[in-house]
């Protein structure tokens, strides 16, 4: 494994500020293209990825997460662009699956000098009446649910340092 491959890895933090600055399309592309390389269960490729971009879905995602949330603050941290991760939810491992999407656009976008952090209740959105409808609206079917939403944009912050790693993170028997 390279070195430069390992120290991606252990520089990648979670950003919870960001640049009103779009992301170039080239950027997000290939960010969403590292997505689509994830490991999937079977080969099967269950996961659906939607780059929200548009100011109208973007306070649509932002209003239905803070209901699931039950707060009134931006779950997305201001970040120019919400890219959701949704599988389907008859695959028995949707959720590993959309994780593996996930992590391979983290750390895509930090090796492209763009920031993201991993924002929860996608699946309560995805599973109530309203985001149903949002899945209508998109010609997705509603069997897909959510498992997870990055936030995605130019930091505005400087990231923090790696908290040390719990002594016994790793056993070897």
């Amino acid at each position: 494994m390279e070195t430069d491959f390992i120290k991606l890895i252990e520089t990648r933090r979670s950003i919870r500020s960001y640049k009103k600055e779009p992301v170039s399309e080239k950027d997000l592309n290939e960010i969403l293209e590292a997505g689509t390389y994830a490991p999937t269960g079977g080969g099967r490729q269950s996961p659906t990825i939607v780059a929200v971009t548009s100011p109208k879905y973007r306070e649509k995602i932002t209003e239905l997460n803070e209901k699931a949330r039950k707060t009134s603050n931006d779950p997305y941290y201001g970040a120019p662009v919400v890219v959701l991760v949704l599988a389907d939810g008859n695959a028995s491992n949707f959720v590993e699956d959309g994780s593996c999407v996930l992590m391979n656009m983290m750390l895509a976008a930090h090796s492209l000098g763009l920031g993201t952090v991993w924002v929860a209740k996608e699946r309560e959105i995805f599973d109530s009446e309203e985001g149903k409808e949002l899945l209508k609206e998109w010609n997705l079917p509603t069997t897909l649910r959510g498992v997870g939403a990055l936030a995605l944009g130019y930091a505005n912050e400087e990231p923090k340092e790696a908290a040390p790693r719990k002594k016994d993170y790793i056993l070897k028997v």
